[in-house]
């Protein structure tokens, strides 16, 4: 029961209010005219931001939980940290992060570990494995997932992805470009 409810906060409660961070910081980022101020660079990093995160995401969706999978998304959970930090190191001297920006971040900060959390805790023996302890066997093979996602779950998340974290953030990157450009 509590496996479920677990999936259930995973699929229904932390992917959507991360989605709806995401909005919230690119507006902030829209608000504070990131192109003609920290401009492409920053934005830059925004894209890859969401590419550390979409790599596990869709990890995921698509594969049985073992302990090659956690260890992705522990990996690409440090990654994303290192790079919200570099984010930030640059952008503070270039542009005014409100404190409404600030708190949008802990939010797409802490989402995402609280995501891994929840599939660590899911897959307890899998984590524990990973550092040789427990009585499960590693294991490293990439296998789609015994029990797939509904696909409209899939389809509808996917979809929310793209318009609401690809589309906004790429929208932000050919903005900073062109500004980047008009000033030359």
């Amino acid at each position: 029961m509590e496996a479920q409810i677990l999936k259930a906060m995973l699929m229904y409660f932390i992917l959507p209010i991360w989605l709806i961070g995401g909005v919230a910081d690119y507006l902030c980022h829209r608000r504070s005219s990131i192109e003609t101020t920290s401009g492409w660079q920053e934005s830059l990093l925004h894209l890859v931001q969401l590419t550390e995160m979409g790599i596990p995401i869709l990890a995921l969706m698509f594969f049985e939980v073992n302990s090659l999978i956690i260890a992705v998304m522990i990996v690409f959970f440090v990654l994303h940290e290192a790079t919200a930090w570099w984010d930030v190191a640059y952008s503070h001297s270039r542009r005014e992060i409100t404190p409404t920006e600030q708190h949008v971040h802990s939010f797409l900060e802490m989402l995402p570990l609280m995501g891994l959390l929840m599939v660590i805790v899911l897959n307890w023996g899998q984590f524990l494995a990973l550092f040789g302890l427990g009585s499960e066997t590693a294991r490293f093979a990439i296998a789609l997932r015994q029990d797939p996602l509904p696909f409209w779950y899939i389809v509808t998340s996917l979809t929310a992805v793209v318009l609401l974290s690809w589309l906004p953030f790429g929208e932000e990157f050919v903005r900073c470009l062109r500004a980047a450009r008009s000033r030359q």
